[in-house]
């Protein structure tokens, strides 16, 4: 995923690994590798996502995708594309990859997708028809093509610190003619979430059941990068400041559930009812964490309960009034330094998460206001932690021991 242009042109062929055809359970081996990918923050697009770019198909071609652990699909627009948003490069085309291939509608595998709404004909023995698939996001973005499978091009870390080139092979990705949403310029989506079509999941038999990711400051300087890697990391895992919180729901969810007990400011605890946090058997409610999610978002009434509390707490700086739905906002012209409460999350489990000023207030307007990046949701609706409040923290995935790690780092340094 590190590698230029150049590199991906080389003849060298590194051989090709199977992605798991199954559910990754299934799997196991010596992981004694890791991949390390640089991510880019989307800021200079107008997005908060990050992108990621990778190599797919054989020759491999470049394309840029949104990490999202909030969904488990990885998809492309792809040729001939019907209804498609705009982005960065050439589409996909299925026909300049010797590697492509549809997975049939008979195959065991289209079982882990959704079909169109009005489901397609029936799949019929004697036709090779292909294995359609629907996929929609909370913001209503949506995606329909083929679920088919293609060869990723992954550049991995060995633990003396070298790089090779590794082929996997047999990825299942979406190919999709039908796409509908607020992109900015990617070509499409990387998941990482917890469900078996998963990046994440598909590449666990190479990299064990973890992954890690650092986001720098999405004001930085353009030569530092935020990280993604695959495989256990022994200095994160040694780190004293690293604290965990288990992942709570069953394994079968795409989603990374947290439990939180309830949110301090300014070192209160919040009087929030504990049914508002509660992810029901239906699946219902809940918080998870999400890197392809910008800001904070918090079910009702904790989030009304949060923003008046801050209120309450912040004292000499004059509110303005102009950057719904962001609230409150306040003028900070000429302060040198704000003076702003201290805020965090408390978990079912004891664990604890204790965020610096800059993750949960932004800075807008030349840096002259200052907001609360947290919103809400209605009532029994799902919280999200977005990813403006994970930056400078490294966040660990521990799928295997299915617990959320998180510790406070210079991203830029990893």
């Amino acid at each position: 995923m590190q590698n230029t242009k150049e590199e991906s042109n080389k003849s060298y062929k590194p051989p090709p690994v199977v992605a798991p055809a199954a559910p990754p359970e299934y799997f196991t081996g010596n992981y004694s590798s890791q991949l390390v990918a640089t991510l880019e923050s989307g800021v200079s697009f107008g997005s908060g996502e990050y992108f990621i770019d990778v190599f797919i198909g054989t020759p491999s071609k470049h394309f840029s995708l949104i990490l999202d652990t909030g969904s488990d699909l990885n998809w492309i627009q792809c040729v001939p594309c019907y209804v498609c948003f705009d982005q960065n490069g050439p589409y996909y085309d299925p026909k300049d990859s010797s590697s492509f291939n549809n997975i049939s509608c008979h195959d065991p595998r289209c079982q882990f997708v959704t079909s169109p709404d009005p489901p397609q004909p029936s799949c019929k023995a004697e036709e090779n028809q292909t294995c359609p698939y629907f996929y929609w996001y909370g913001d209503s973005s949506n995606t329909t093509g083929d679920f088919a499978l293609e060869t990723f091009t992954v550049n991995i870390t060995k633990p003396n610190g070298k790089t090779e080139l590794k082929i996997v092979e047999n990825v299942m990705f979406g190919c999709g003619h039908w796409n509908r949403g607020l992109f900015h310029g990617a070509a499409g989506l990387l998941g990482l979430g917890r469900g078996p079509l998963s990046f994440a999941s598909q590449l666990q038999n190479l990299y064990g059941h973890s992954f890690s990711y650092c986001f720098v400051d999405r004001n930085s300087n353009s030569s530092v990068s935020s990280k993604l890697i695959f495989g256990e990391n022994k200095e994160l895992l040694s780190n004293h400041n690293l604290n965990f919180t288990s992942f709570v729901g069953g394994k079968e969810n795409t989603f990374y559930y947290v439990e939180i007990k309830s949110i301090m400011v300014g070192g209160e605890v919040l009087n929030i009812p504990q049914e508002t946090w509660n992810l029901s058997s239906e699946g219902v409610g809940g918080t998870i964490i999400d890197s392809g999610t910008t800001l904070t978002y918090f079910a009702e009434p904790a989030y009304e309960i949060i923003k008046e509390a801050f209120m309450k707490k912040i004292k000499g700086y004059a509110i303005v009034e102009s950057f719904l739905p962001l609230k409150p906002c306040y003028n900070v012209s000429g302060i040198e330094e704000m003076e702003l409460p201290e805020f965090g999350i408390l978990f079912s489990d004891g664990a604890v998460w204790d965020f610096p000023v800059e993750n949960y207030f932004i800075q807008i307007e030349s840096d002259d206001v200052v907001c609360l990046a947290i919103l809400g949701t209605p009532k029994s609706a799902l919280s999200i932690i977005g990813n403006y409040q994970q930056q400078n923290f490294h966040i660990l995935y521990d799928v295997k021991k299915s617990r959320l790690g998180y510790a406070p780092m210079k991203c830029s340094q990893v």
